[in-house]
């Protein structure tokens, strides 16, 4: 069983993927760091010195407080800038990823057309020619 497990475990895409997974969790830290570090407050300073982070709507009559975690606190409320700056970072991701996805696939067209450019070898070049004989008589 151990034996079995280890050959699984072993396999090419099982480790490509946790490689993948594990890569993918710190590119999103450094997105969402990009985001709330650089990006909303340039478009704060932009906007007026708006900050989309502590924008919300409270739920409750009983939530008074002007930040977001004061008001989770005191009540229910529909915190709108958070999930505003995250849809922020999944556009984000999602082009990087689309960007990289975009560049592997051109290079390995470059590759499939580099191979399909080589001529054949001279065997096969001598045995279609062959062929191509024997079909004419």
């Amino acid at each position: 069983m151990l034996k079995e497990f280890r050959e699984f475990a072993m396999k090419g895409n099982v480790v490509d993927l946790a490689i993948g997974v594990i890569i993918g969790a710190a590119f999103g830290k450094i997105v969402e760091s990009l985001v709330g570090d650089m990006i909303m407050p340039v478009f704060g300073a932009v906007t007026g010195g708006l900050d989309f982070s502590n924008y919300f709507v409270a739920l409750s009559g009983a939530v008074t407080a002007d930040s977001l975690a004061e008001a989770r606190k005191q009540g229910a409320v529909l915190a709108w800038g958070n999930f505003l700056t995250i849809v922020i970072n999944f556009a984000i991701i999602a082009a990087a990823l689309f960007l990289a996805v975009k560049g592997i696939n051109r290079l390995k067209a470059q590759e499939t057309r580099k191979e399909e450019a080589k001529p054949a070898p001279r065997q096969e070049v001598l045995l279609a020619e062959i062929r191509d004989l024997l079909a004419k008589k």
